[in-house]
């Protein structure tokens, strides 16, 4: 059930009008419950689930992975390579599902573009100057159109921290609009660095923010902080999106990504998605892992459940 009472859908079409407003908007927020939630992502990260439906749960996993390279070392026949990999992630099975996306730097769009063409994998690129955010508004958005020109089917963006944590919460909004309509047809993930945020009360806040400001999703993380997505803030923000789609009727998606690296974390995750959002959220649509080792872990638990037995090192590709 929402934590909050629904109102009528319009009831927050003016919580954005000022500064002032927004910020008596977001301030006003239930506080979290630190205890509480960390224990409730705790128990929810003891359930055990059978053989047929971790089989199932592999798969839905493998399907939501956003194949992720954001190094200065990439090259075009890396990010060729793991376009492949996201296409036929085990090619000695041709059972195993697709990844949901591969994940690059605007200029290594084209590149993946055509490595997945006619598969149905679509290309996600982070921009507006991943990952720190510091440049200005007409760099951001040069970045990604960029980006959406070379073929992007997906932005995912920064949010100015500096700003958001000095409270110049309208500043951050417009940034998030202007990106939003930068992005055209590509839908767009806000990503809040929540290990930058230092408390549970600012990412329900960031929640909230990169919501009403028309993100498609909400994302934890760039992978390049120390901590990055855990059951806990991810259950605070699928509560989040939860109780946005009863106050709005608009579903917005999640996406942990940073530290998800085993298909024992995998499958926490998907259960928090289950026993907090909802079944509506157990879809590559709406819910994404951001990750590069998780997807070999997972071919080899897949190949564990299909032959009883572990594979040797040599039958994943080293990303």
């Amino acid at each position: 059930m929402p934590t909050t009472t629904p109102p009528a859908a319009d009831a927050l079409t003016d919580v954005t009008a000022s500064d002032s407003a927004l910020r008596r908007f977001l301030h006003g927020l239930p506080g979290v419950d630190t205890v509480g939630l960390e224990a409730r992502a705790a128990s929810l990260g003891t359930r055990s689930i059978k053989t047929t439906a971790k089989a199932y749960a592999i798969d839905l996993a493998i399907s939501m992975v956003d194949l992720t390279t954001l190094e200065g070392a990439d090259t075009p026949g890396k990010v060729r390579a793991l376009g492949a990999k996201a296409v036929h992630p085990d090619p000695s099975d041709r059972t195993a599902p697709t990844t949901a996306a591969v994940c690059v730097y605007p200029d290594m769009v084209a590149t993946a573009k055509e490595a997945v063409a006619g598969s149905g994998v679509l290309v996600a690129s982070v921009a507006t100057a991943f990952p720190a955010g510091r440049a200005a508004l007409d760099v951001k958005l040069a970045d990604v159109r960029d980006a959406v020109a070379a073929g992007a089917d997906e932005i995912d963006m920064v949010i100015d921290r500096g700003a958001f944590l000095a409270g110049r919460y309208l500043k951050v909004y417009d940034e998030i609009v202007a990106v939003k309509e930068a992005s055209g047809a590509a839908r767009l993930k806000v990503i809040f660095e929540t290990g930058e945020l230092s408390t549970y009360d600012n990412i329900r806040r960031a929640s909230w923010l990169g919501m009403l400001a028309g993100a498609d999703f909400i994302k934890t993380s760039t992978g390049k902080v120390a901590v990055n997505a855990t059951p806990a803030n991810t259950l605070l923000m699928l509560e989040a999106v939860r109780d946005f789609r009863a106050q709005t009727g608009i579903q917005v998606g999640v996406k942990p990504a940073g530290g998800i690296r085993t298909t024992k974390d995998a499958v926490k995750f998907l259960v928090l998605v289950n026993e907090t959002a909802g079944a509506d959220w157990l879809d590559n649509h709406w819910f994404r892992f951001g990750a590069s080792s998780l997807l070999n872990d997972l071919l080899m638990q897949r190949q564990k459940l299909a032959t009883g037995r572990y594979s040797g090192p040599d039958y994943v590709t080293v990303d």
